[in-house]
């Protein structure tokens, strides 16, 4: 069963988040090297630029590059790369266009399992497999997406009760929880980093 969306922490950008999946799939590719919150903000000042009220996967393939360029790099930049991330943007729902004819939901309703979920997400341009992953659980959390084996398939992620990463994120207490628990995972990274190099 789906819940409301909180990612973006605003009313509007979250309403666009909960009907819109090439939105929520959009956030999700944003979500990198910026605070969550803005990168979910994203999508819905993205489509408002565009002069619509969703994201359309093949509007965005047939845009003119350079143009697009243009309207993540406008005051406030969508992101702290607009350049690239324009880019990474337009080759996702180019994807969606060759692989699901336009339709971001055609990634997940007829998968088997979980573990062609995680392949199809690792498959799209820039998810990796942590971010493929993440989503598989974001999916199986708050979407109702739910194949056999999806928890098993996001990993860690996908433990019931956890605060690892955005898929957890239903409120800005759980938030903080995510916020907290990424920011003592990169500490302990560091201090391993050091341990290693015998600093």
């Amino acid at each position: 069963m789906p819940v409301s969306l909180t990612l973006a922490q605003d009313a509007d950008a979250d309403a666009l988040l909960d009907r819109d999946p090439s939105a929520l799939l959009t956030g999700m590719l944003l979500d990198q090297q910026i605070p969550m919150e803005r990168a979910f903000a994203a999508p819905a000042e993205l489509a408002r630029r565009l002069g619509t009220d969703h994201l359309d996967a093949r509007e965005i393939a047939a845009y003119d590059a350079e143009k697009l360029v243009a309207i993540f790099a406008a005051t406030p930049a969508l992101h702290r790369y607009p350049k690239a991330m324009a880019a990474r943007v337009q080759a996702l729902h180019t994807a969606i266009v060759e692989r699901y004819d336009g339709d971001v939901t055609g990634i997940w309703s007829d998968v088997a399992d979980g573990k062609e979920l995680l392949a199809r997400l690792r498959a799209l341009p820039g998810f990796g497999a942590q971010k493929a992953q993440i989503l598989t659980a974001l999916l199986g959390k708050q979407r109702g997406v739910t194949p056999p084996g999806w928890r098993e398939a996001a990993g860690s992620y996908g433990e019931e009760g956890s605060h690892r990463s955005v898929a957890d994120v239903v409120d800005a207490a759980s938030l903080e929880l995510v916020r907290d628990f990424k920011q003592k995972a990169k500490a302990a990274a560091k201090a391993g980093t050091r341990a290693a190099a015998g600093t």
